[in-house]
Order: structure tokens, then sequence, then C-alpha cells
């Protein structure tokens, strides 16, 4: 009979972790997402920087949280080496004897390591495109590291963790994957930076009008929104923590079903309102949209039904197209609109929980408080230290031929670049 029992128990551990793994996989695939969208939003003479930028701040939060993040998040060790995240599958079997199947999150700490550490290159990767076409690329990285391995990482353990804010109150905050956690959070560090670094050149008149500067590919934008979309899935799903289990697997199924109602809710909201108010079907916004939908869901994507999922993406698809028009109008410069998307909707997405899983009002704006003004806060710090050792902004000059060639030396597109001297 125990080993029947324990045989049932290893499979179920087995599909947990593969699941685990799955499902961070998906969220790594987010990655490229961010990628794509941003270069598909930024200008072609700016191609190369933004995706340098988005693929080495991966790595960065990869390496930083496996140094020092994940023990500051979750008391985690120090991965270096080659045996971890190893298990005592004796010890596993005797407390699943003792206590019945236990949850997933407590023994894989290679799996969980995984899983966490994409979330926090995401939160990194919405940094990444609010300070595009005019940063420093090595500032960017500096910044990185700091983010992923203190900034991220605190924030997180007062949250997921249950950890004491500096050992003075407890929060009482419901976000089941992360709206306030991992997309507010990766907003305020990214408010904190444009409003030291500026606006682009020309993006706002001396009149107080605003100019468009639009992306060079909409093809590639909405290929990475595709696959932000996809991502998302993991994002979301994978926050059950584990698969096995007759409850677990309808909830995990209800998360997919949320997820993709809120993210067509979030599209079609921006979509109806960007029609209203610019009289054309604004395919940036309704981009934005879906993207919006899906940060708004991220806070509660089990307890709600497909159709309120759908009221909440599509709410934050309203919010998202406001969003971006104020930021215009107090000259916060967003090329990718990361900051409406993740910061606002992110608000949006936590309080919202209020009202689909009957969390406390106070315990979330409290939740929401703690981790903007840490993370505004010290987001601000550094940069204005790394302003004052480096730079964080090209000078005119360099904007003005555009950063892939003073930061990468590479440009994107070189067939549409001086082709008129080659013989």
């Amino acid at each position: 009979m125990e080993s029947n029992l324990n045989y049932i128990f290893e499979l179920q551990y087995a599909m947990d972790t593969f699941y685990f793994l799955v499902t961070g996989a998906l969220v790594m695939w987010m990655a490229a997402g961010f990628a794509m969208l941003e270069a598909g939003l930024v200008r072609s003479k700016n191609t190369t920087e933004i995706l340098t930028k988005n693929v080495a701040l991966f790595a960065i939060a990869c390496t930083m949280y496996m140094i020092c993040g994940y023990q500051i998040m979750y008391d985690g060790g120090i991965f270096l080496a080659g045996t971890a995240g190893a298990v005592d599958s004796a010890a596993i079997l005797a407390a699943s004897n003792e206590a019945g199947f236990a949850d997933m999150g407590e023994y894989s700490g290679a799996s969980d390591f995984f899983f966490q550490v994409v979330f926090v290159a995401t939160a990194m990767s919405i940094v990444s495109g609010a300070v595009a076409e005019r940063m420093k690329l090595w500032a960017f990285l500096a910044f990185a590291v700091v983010m992923t391995g203190l900034i991220y990482p605190m924030e997180g353990s007062w949250t997921w963790n249950g950890d004491s804010v500096f050992g003075l109150y407890s929060l009482n905050y419901s976000d089941y994957a992360g709206s306030g956690i991992v997309h507010m959070a990766g907003a305020a560090a990214a408010l904190a930076g444009v409003m030291l670094l500026g606006p682009r050149k020309g993006k706002y008149k001396a009149d107080g009008s605003v100019h468009p500067i639009p992306g060079a590919n909409m093809p590639l934008a909405t290929l990475g929104t595709f696959i932000l979309w996809m991502g998302w899935f993991g994002f979301n799903g994978g926050s059950t923590l584990k698969l096995g289990g007759i409850d677990v697997a309808n909830e995990v199924a209800n998360v997919f079903l949320n997820t993709n109602a809120a993210a067509a809710g979030g599209l079609i909201g921006a979509l109806l309102l960007s029609r209203i108010m610019f009289g054309k079907a604004d395919l940036t916004m309704v981009l934005n949209g879906a993207l919006a939908g899906l940060v708004a869901i991220t806070a509660d994507p089990a307890s709600p039904s497909p159709l309120l999922s759908t009221i909440v993406g599509f709410i934050g698809g309203l919010l998202v197209v406001l969003s971006i028009v104020f930021m215009d109008k107090v000259k916060i410069d967003d090329p990718v609109g990361a900051i409406s998307v993740h910061g606002t909707v992110g608000i949006f997405g936590v309080m919202a929980v209020s009202f689909t899983g009957g969390a406390s009002v106070s315990g979330q704006i409290v939740g929401l408080l703690t981790i903007f003004v840490w993370v505004f806060v010290t987001s601000l710090i550094v940069w204005v230290i790394l302003k004052m050792i480096m730079g964080i902004r090209v000078s005119a000059e360099e904007e003005d031929e555009g950063v892939d060639q003073s930061e990468c030396g590479v440009e994107a597109y070189p067939e549409f670049v001086n082709y008129g001297s080659q013989s």
C-alpha cells in the first residue's frame, strides 16, 4: 500500500515539476515578445540597440537572481553548485506519508528558481521600452543589475513570500500572478527613469502640441503582441504552482480561459475607444489594449467568470488608451506605452481583485503603495547615481543619428542606410 502511495506521489511530483518548467519556458518566450514589440514600435535607427537591451537584460536578470535575488526573495540560497535545487527523495516521500501530498513549491528548488527568474526578467523588460531611443545602453544595463538583484526581490519577499516590510508591518495583499508585483513594479522603475531622462527630441513642441513618432515595423510589433499573448498562459497558468489534482487542473483551465478572455476584451475596448477618440483604428492602441487586458486579469485570473474576465480586460483596454493620451499631455514620453499598460492598468488589475476575488480594498491599496514607493524611490536613486557617474542619456547628435550606431555600431536594416554611397 505504501509503495503504491509513493508511486502516486512521485508521479504527481513529476507532473507538477514538468508543468512548472513548461510554463516557465512560456514566460521566457515572452522575452521574445517584448523584444519584437519594442523593436516594432521604435524607429529603425534604434532597433539594434533595443534588441541588445532585451537580450542582455534577460542574461543579467538570470545571473543576478541566481547570485542574490532568489536568496533575498525566498531565502532560496545561492545556486553555484551543480546540484543546485537537488532534492532528497527519501525525505520528500517521508513528508508525503506524514502530511499527505506536499505542495509543489516546497521541494523543487531548481524548477521554482527557473519559474521565478523569468518573472524577474519580465519586470525589467517593461523598463526597456519606456526609456527607448535616448538612453545609454550601459547605463540601462547597470540599472538592470540593481533592479533584478535587489529592488524587485525585496518587494517580492514582502508579497509572495509574506515577509514583513522591514520588520514594520505585513501586507494583506492579493496578487495571483503579479499585476502589481511584476507589472506595476516594472512601470514604477520605468517612470523614475523616464522622468529623469526627459522626452525624445522633437516629441513635444513649444506650443504644447505632441509630435507623433511612429514605429518602424508594425508587423513586428503585432508579432510581439501575439507572442506575449501566448506567453501569458504560462505567466498566469504557471502561477497555480502545480497541476496535480482535479481541483487544481480545473483552476488551471479557468486561468487559461480567463486570461484569453481578458486579452480579447482589452483589445476590443481599445479598438472602440480609439475609433471614438481618433476617428481611426489605431493599431498601436489596439495592441496595447490586448496587453492591458492581460495585465488587468493577472492579479486574479482564477476567480472570475469568463464574462467578468472579459469586462475586466475591456476596462483595462479603455484605461490604457486614456492613460497614453494623458502621459503625452503631461510630457512623459513613453515610446511603447509601457508605463500605461503595466502601471496604470496594473493598478486597476490589483484593485479589481476586491470585486472579483473578495480581497480587502485597504489591503490592496497598502500593498500597491508599498510596492510603488519602494520601487520608484529606489529606482530614482539608482538612476540619479548613474546619471552622476556615467550619464544616462546619449548626446543630441547620437540621438539624431540613432543609438544603433553610437551604442552598437550595427544597423538593423543596413540596406536602407547610406545605400547611395555604394557602387
